[in-house]
């Protein structure tokens, strides 16, 4: 494909963008910008913006992306409590904090458990029910993902190098669905999650110094 066919691609598959993708992007947007500010409404808009991105991977032919945003959408409910829980002196129990040796071990195994599974699974779904899948690229994404809500529900400042790389990796994947709207997205949330890594940084080192 050269340049011209993929400028016109752009703007041709722009146009088509549905009025429920423009929500789901709309939402994703602010859940990240909150979620940067280390606000609990990450959760309410989060939960609109997955729900929408469940039937939309659906419609794309990504499965794995599907399963992220299903996954998301439970994981959601978890993280809106653990966010929410006081002590006795009415402060937050769950602080920003970031990941010890082991505890990174532990996110390249989880990683590497679900992009297996999901590698396998999208790659004998591939043969009967959905032949537009791209099993390894959709693996990564999704794996990427499962990993950095696990630990945004934690609030460990690694999350956002998990974000950084399903991002990164989100964009070609829904370019090449014709979904390009959410490639633009994607792009967006890339920068916020420099953003929040940069921000969540610094908070974790201003609580380390006052404790």
């Amino acid at each position: 494909m050269n340049l011209q066919e993929l400028y016109q691609q752009f703007f041709t598959d722009l146009q088509h963008t549905s009025w429920l993708e423009f929500i789901a992007v709309l939402t994703g947007i602010l859940s990240v910008w909150f979620s940067r500010m280390e606000n609990i409404w990450v959760y309410p808009t989060g939960l609109v913006n997955t729900i929408i991105y469940i039937y939309l991977s659906f419609k794309f032919a990504l499965l794995g992306e599907a399963s992220v945003n299903f996954y998301y959408t439970v994981v959601s409910i978890y993280g809106w409590i653990l966010w929410t829980r006081k002590d006795r002196n009415e402060q937050h129990v769950l602080r920003i904090t970031g990941s010890s040796g082991w505890e990174w071990l532990q996110q390249l195994g989880f990683f590497t458990f679900f992009y297996v599974v999901v590698y396998f699974a999208l790659t004998y779904l591939k043969k009967d029910f959905a032949p537009q899948a791209i099993p390894w690229a959709d693996a990564f994404a999704s794996a990427t993902a499962y990993t950095g809500m696990w630990l945004m529900a934690k609030k460990k400042v690694e999350s956002w190098h998990w974000w950084i790389a399903t991002n990164i990796s989100s964009i070609p994947l829904y370019f090449v669905k014709h979904a390009v709207f959410t490639s633009i997205y994607y792009v967006v949330l890339l920068i916020m999650a420099i953003s929040g890594l940069i921000e969540w940084n610094r908070k974790s080192k201003q609580r380390d110094y006052a404790a």
